[in-house]
């Protein structure tokens, strides 16, 4: 065993011995969010910041594409080369999209196979989406690397009642869109299942701007299907497997340069992920063993500025993990886990062939620790062993403290690092010599509650991120050190018998060393992050959400303002048809540079639970 991974179950076991004769009285609050895979905390207990966004948050306002729901919360902002279907990633705080986990039903979905391992936002719709946790901040003492930024961990349809509960949409509207949607879940005692089927397909709008000149418009088309099953074992453990496929076409507009007219630009996204485990009670100790899978295959078939861009890219991760919790004293709780990782990437065609593997063991030990009743503190370290790059440790520790019922202070801080990809490792333009990259990342958040519906909070944060791989053909590391800071604000509450108003504004500053132009996206966060969001209802069965969002002070673009609107009726008390408007004004603005957005679009569509 390295030298490394003892120290660190040395470290576990000397915190664990410490907080053994605590006192008695953990808190126990509500609203549950997933701390790692393995253990359930109450959000009041949790010393980093996090966004919980529920099923019916998702239909209050109606979004087609998760993106465009995650832009309006607090620290996160959306680059988006066109319309449904086209790339799309997220920044979290500033930090891009290599620097963000995404977690689908208990699977890493970041794409081993792209430059930098991130996901693809851009065919991701809501149909299938019945909860979403945004944690902000660094987190790899618990996800290990891509996880400065923060983690996005989603989870679809689920069982949350006993019978048979099955949901329908259909929905249609401007650039030729059909959507629909299925999906089945059921609690039948002992045994459970969810299945979820749904479909879309556009003519789309021209992802290169229409306002320069680019009249040839890219549709999109993709089908998905995910599922979970669960038994409950009669020794009180439970046995499950879950998963998801799919299949999608993407046109889009080369990037070099951006948009020639040309309709021969296509991509074919195939990708698929499972999940089984077994969780058991063994003994003092909650145990969870866990085996994942996730494949994505992208043939991308085109040209640039350069000539023909016709390449295959390929991804592989298989994952074993163990995960542990045990009740190490009335007011400590012990989480441990060990996990293994081997990850795969081939490409293929006019860019030359690129190839290459890793593997990374790791061990973490997490201390929840209550030592009062408005207290609570959490201590992370981690150890991952690397084939590339051998031992990487990282930590957090983070605390929440509720000095009064109505009152929750929150502070965080943490050690992460970015190992370099397999593409910047071993593709066409890699640099077998890259080093990770190491960010120190640190939180300090007020929350204040005014009764049970409405609240405050303010969250600042500081990030340094040091050894920057950059990309001056082949990648490089950069001297000097990235620094994001600024505050995130929510705000919440009733304003009549009938409505609500809510609002996030995020402020984002910071610096970078010199970089090349294949880093720009590092710039390309604005200082200014303004949204609301309108709901109530107009009668006993018509309600409705207009949500605004208000960016300013972008390096390169313009600033620019988006109103959306929706409009639901009830039917009956399981049928409503709704109307949503996206970009009322019809106004004109960009996401990335050279890049167009939707004009004013109208949908209709019907949902039905039975």
């Amino acid at each position: 065993m390295p030298r490394s991974t003892r120290n660190l179950i040395a470290t576990t076991i000397i915190l664990t011995a410490s907080f053994a004769q605590a006192q008695d009285g953990a808190f126990d609050l509500g609203t549950l969010v997933l701390s790692g895979e393995f253990a359930e905390t109450p959000a009041e207990q949790l010393g980093a910041s996090v966004s919980i966004v529920t099923r019916e948050d998702l239909e209050e306002t109606g979004e087609t594409r998760l993106v465009d729901y995650l832009a309006r919360l607090p620290g996160v902002d959306v680059r988006s080369r066109g319309p449904i279907g086209a790339v799309s990633s997220i920044t979290i705080r500033g930090a891009g999209q290599n620097y963000v986990r995404v977690i689908v039903d208990g699977i890493d979905v970041t794409d081993v196979s792209t430059p930098q391992t991130a996901f693809d936002f851009g065919s991701l719709t809501t149909s299938d989406i019945s909860r979403i946790e945004v944690l902000r901040g660094g987190q790899s003492a618990v996800y290990g690397s891509e996880a400065i930024g923060g983690v996005i961990n989603i989870t679809t349809l689920r069982a949350e009642e006993e019978d048979v509960r099955q949901v329908l949409t259909i929905e249609g509207g401007s650039y030729d869109t059909f959507r629909g949607a299925y999906g089945v879940a059921a609690d039948l005692g002992a045994f459970d299942y969810a299945l979820n089927i749904s479909r879309i397909q556009t003519g789309g709008f021209s992802a290169a701007d229409e306002d320069a000149g680019n009249s040839e418009v890219d549709g999109f088309e993709s089908s998905r299907l995910s599922f979970a099953i669960g038994y409950d074992l009669a020794n009180g453990g439970r046995i499950g497997l879950n998963g998801f496929k799919e299949r999608a076409r993407v046109e889009f507009d080369e990037e070099f340069p951006i948009g020639d007219g040309s309709p021969d630009e296509v991509t074919h996204n195939d990708s698929v992920g499972l999940r089984s485990y077994l969780e058991l009670p063994t003994g003092a100790v909650e145990s969870t063993f866990a085996v994942t899978y996730y494949d994505i295959e992208r043939d991308v078939r085109g040209s640039t500025g350069f000539g023909p861009a016709n390449n295959v890219y390929q991804g592989d991760r298989v994952g074993l993990s163990y995960l542990g919790v045990a009740q190490v004293a009335p007011t400590a709780e012990l989480r441990f886990g060990l996990d293994a990782t081997h990850e795969t990437f081939v490409q293929s065609g006019d860019f030359g062939p690129g190839e290459g593997e890793s593997d990374v063991f790791g061990v973490f030990g997490e201390l929840a620790w209550s030592p009062t009743d408005r207290l609570d503190i959490t201590t992370t370290l981690r150890q991952d062993e690397h084939s590339q790059f051998g031992g990487l440790t990282s930590g957090r520790i983070a605390a929440a403290w509720r000095p009064a019922d109505d009152w929750i202070l929150r502070t965080s801080a943490a050690q992460s690092y970015r190992a370099p990809s397999l593409y910047e490792l071993f593709g066409p333009f890699g640099n077998a010599s890259l080093e990770p990259e190491r960010n120190r990342s640190l939180d300090l958040g007020l929350e204040r509650r005014f009764g049970s519906d409405a609240f405050a909070r303010m969250t600042l944060f500081l990030s340094n991120t040091t050894d920057l791989i950059d990309f001056p053909f082949p990648y490089a590391q950069v001297p000097g050190t990235v620094e994001r800071r600024g505050v995130e604000l929510e705000v919440g509450t009733p304003i009549a018998a009938r409505w609500r108003i809510d609002g996030s504004y995020t402020h984002t500053d910071g610096e970078n060393p010199p970089l090349t132009a294949g880093n720009a996206w590092n710039l390309e966060f604005p200082k200014h992050d303004l949204s609301l969001t309108l709901t109530g209802d107009i009668t006993d069965r018509l309600s409705s959400a207009l949500t605004v969002q208000s960016v300013w002070d972008r390096p390169t673009l313009e600033d620019y303002t988006v109103a959306n609107a929706t409009f639901t009726y009830k039917l009956k008390d399981d049928v409503v048809a709704y109307l949503r408007v996206e970009n009322l004004a019809n106004k004109a603005y960009q996401l990335v540079d050279g890049y167009g957005t939707s004009d004013r679009g109208v949908y209709i569509g019907l949902r039905a639970g039975f």
